[in-house]
């Protein structure tokens, strides 16, 4: 459910700043959750641990959230460090579920 919050151009002090970012860091983590359960899915259906690993996926999906922070106003290098830490944290959760099959 996403929350109702005040548009950060709106703000006039740093309590609703700060009420935007909490609002914000609440959304994601229900949608980082959303997207480890698909690394579950993936773990279920990959019949072997070595195809977990998948370099050109990898860029593939770094290279699309260089694009979409573009397109949503944030630097694309900021977009690109952070996708590189949460794939290589998807791949090590995947490859934890895969394990205990």
């Amino acid at each position: 459910m996403i929350e109702k919050r005040k548009a950060a151009e709106a703000c006039e002090t740093m309590m609703e700043v700060r009420a935007g970012v909490d609002s914000i860091d609440r959304e994601l983590s229900r949608l980082l959750g959303e997207r480890f359960r698909f690394m579950e899915a993936a773990a279920r259906i990959k019949p072997e641990r070595n195809m977990v690993r998948d370099e050109a996926r990898k860029a593939e999906v770094i290279a699309n959230a260089r694009a979409n922070a573009a397109i949503n106003g944030f630097p694309a290098e900021v977009a690109g460090d952070l996708w590189e830490v949460l794939v290589e944290a998807s791949i090590a959760y995947e490859l934890d579920v895969f394990d205990q099959r």
